[in-house]
């Protein structure tokens, strides 16, 4: 990285301007009055000026007048490469600001970092230990994020700081957004008819108050910060609640990156890694365990596998680890009920005694012996008070990774036991799937063994809702999404048309309201480096061990990624999304509602070879998929026809000298 300081007058208070490296994003940053930033794409203002600050209990900083000390600028051009993700390697390419800041009153010092990258900018402050100040309690902040105009947006309101972050990432505009709402991040936002869109959200939390995103409350566009007070606090009532305490003598408050990312359209957010890069890098040195892959998984489909007296017995999960090894499966995930007072929480609860029926040493044994791995479900509240016993006990068992479920809460302490749980995770080699979590904000690069997290509204709600529709399926790419994994669970293979579903929502063997082609697309367009076969086994696999319309499609496909590009899509409506893994191509579409026909250009593949496609075409009925091969080029472009509430999937092999495609598809 390249750095130069630049001393400033002792209250000089010009603008800083900070230009990505292609130029085209750029963040002002005035401290004039009150610190305020600017953030401009292509020369339009994206955000009008807005202010940013933090509410403590040693008054504000950024609201009151400061001096700037210094100006130190950067730049970095380095790579990123990620364990597993939607790409193999990350350009991490940025310019970098830091102002050195005095407030005039009393001269407590503070900083203010500042980044601008070719997808997004971010800022973020840092507050050192100095002479008084020893510790510091955070109300809130002043940061806004202001609108110049009535935008069209995207948001999930729950409407409440505690909760599992399951909910539709709905329309509204910009003038729509009132004090009392509470937006998830992120909050997606068009900004022109071109499709000029960005996302408001946050990155890097250590330490910190998860944020969610008010109206303004003065009559303007756009969205405040709010932070989630500390569990301790939360019951204040009307008093000044404590959002953040942090000490300084173990080193300087650092708040997450604000952020911005900022695209041509929706498609070229869901391409970027951002939040990621803005992460911490990765704390573990030895990464060579950590391997994703799919899983079967009991509990969405209600232990329906064929053996007598089927539930959470030894006998069921063999049967479990028998199917993974006929759909070449890495692993299986046993849910919710293994051990002593799973089902009584938060206690009595014992996570490392095994309920009588189930004798978990021996299904790992069985399990390795046919190459597949066990994955464990606990209740993160049980798991807490026997943490240290807990993984070393699951280390040595030979379980691969834990999913850790009913978080629900946004708070400081529940950010710092998400590091504590994955750094001791790291420690005995478990990876980790995270349920009931607060959105992502990065940290699967901070800990790669991190590699998936729910958050998300995902197919569980077909077991008793009709919540799960293909509008919603379509959008959760361009708003969930952005921000990392998604653990939505697909692989619903039982669908029945919305009008039907209605009225046979069920919980063992659900149906979903979309495609065999849309269950099969969910597998390329949706992010989850460890992902779910989420139906019973025999919905994939007959008795006489014949695979169902699609399914070896699933057996085949990888869940880590060399490259991603997103061609084409519109928020709610429909996305194309191309995958490469070493020199094969899968392309994955998804449609809302209507029925459409989809053209989609090949140019993405090295000119000058010929590769066989494969294409999965939803069928003549919802539960099949019209298989066809054919031979193409980079010139050529594929059209699509996709059913309402549905999707396909083409997989693109280089042609060998014999003249078939390296997967044998013809």
């Amino acid at each position: 990285m390249a750095a130069w300081l630049i001393p400033a007058t002792g209250h000089a208070q010009g603008a800083v301007m900070l230009q990505s490296p292609d130029h085209r994003n750029e963040i002002r940053i005035d401290p004039a009055e009150g610190l305020r930033y600017r953030v401009v794409r292509d020369g339009q203002t994206a955000l009008a000026d807005s202010p940013v600050g933090l509410l403590t209990d040693r008054g504000s900083l950024g609201e009151d007048p400061v001096s700037v000390l210094a100006v130190e600028r950067s730049s970095a051009d380095q790579r990123y490469v990620p364990v597993a993700g939607k790409a193999s390697s990350v350009p991490d390419r940025y310019a970098q600001v830091i102002l050195h800041l005095a407030r005039i009153s009393d001269g407590l010092r503070f900083d203010l970092i500042a980044r601008a990258y070719d997808d997004g900018v971010a800022f973020r402050f840092e507050v050192p230990q100095q002479k008084g100040l020893a510790a510091i309690d955070l109300y809130g902040e002043s940061t806004g994020f202001f609108f110049p105009a009535d935008y069209d947006c995207w948001g999930y309101n729950p409407g409440s700081e505690d909760g599992p972050h399951e909910g539709e990432f709905d329309p509204v505009k910009a003038s729509a957004i009132r004090p009392f709402h509470l937006f998830d991040a992120p909050l997606v936002c068009r900004i022109d008819p071109r499709g000029t869109t960005f996302a408001i959200a946050e990155a890097d939390k250590r330490d910190y108050a998860g944020a969610y995103y008010r109206g303004r409350g003065d009559g303007g566009l756009g969205v405040t910060v709010s932070l989630t007070p500390r569990a301790d606090h939360a019951s204040e009532g009307t008093a000044r609640k404590v959002a953040v305490h942090v000490s300084l003598a173990s080193g300087p408050l650092v708040t997450p990156w604000r952020v911005v990312m900022l695209g041509d359209r929706p498609g070229s957010l869901v391409q970027s890694n951002l939040i990621a890069l803005l992460a911490e890098p990765s704390r573990i040195k030895d990464t060579s365990w950590i391997k994703p892959g799919k899983a079967a998984w009991d509990w969405w489909n209600g232990w329906a596998v064929d053996v007598p007296d089927a539930g959470v017995n030894t006998a069921t999960y063999r049967a479990y680890v028998d199917f993974a090894q006929k759909m070449n499966l890495e692993y299986i995930l046993i849910d919710e009920g293994w051990y002593r007072g799973s089902s009584e929480q938060p206690i009595p609860a014992d996570v490392t005694k095994p309920v009588p029926a189930m004798n978990i040493p021996e299904i790992v044994r069985y399990a390795g012996e046919r190459k597949v791995g066990v994955w464990v479900w606990v209740h993160w509240k049980q798991l807490e008070r026997q943490l240290d016993d807990a993984l070393a006990l699951y280390e040595r068992w030979g379980i691969k990774g834990i999913k850790v479920d009913f978080m629900d809460r946004t708070d400081q302490d529940m950010v710092t036991f998400y590091h504590r749980l994955l750094a001791e995770a790291a420690r005995h080699k478990l990876m980790v799937d995270l349920h009931g979590a607060y959105p992502p904000d990065g940290l699967t690069r901070t800990y790669p063994n991190f590699l998936t997290q729910e958050g998300v509204l995902g197919a569980e709600y077909n077991k008793w809702s009709t919540r799960i529709t293909a509008t919603h399926n379509v959008t959760l790419p361009f708003t969930r999404m952005l921000l990392g994994p998604m653990d939505y669970t697909p692989g619903g293979f039982r669908s029945l048309a919305p009008d039907a579903f209605a009225g046979q929502v069920r919980f063992k063997r659900p149906f979903v309201q979309t495609t065999r082609g849309q269950a099969l697309a969910m597998y390329v367009v949706y992010d989850s480096p460890f992902a779910m076969l989420a139906d019973s086994p025999d919905a994939y696999v007959g008795s006489d061990g014949a695979l169902s319309s699609g399914a070896e499609l699933l057996r085949d496909i990888p869940t880590s990624w060399d490259e991603t590009r997103v061609p084409a899509g519109e928020i709610g409506r429909y996305i194309v999304t191309v995958r490469r893994k070493g020199d094969r191509w899968y392309v994955g579409a998804m449609t809302n509602e209507h029925a459409r026909k989809l053209d989609v250009p090949l140019d993405f593949l090295p000119a000058g070879t010929a590769f066989a496609a494969t294409l999965y075409e939803d069928g003549a009925d919802r539960n099949s998929v019209r298989k066809k091969t054919m031979a193409v080029r980079s010139d050529a472009t594929l059209s699509l026809d996709l059913a309402a509430s549905g999707g396909g999937v083409v997989v693109l092999d280089p042609v060998t000298r014999s003249g078939r495609g390296k997967g044998g598809r013809w």
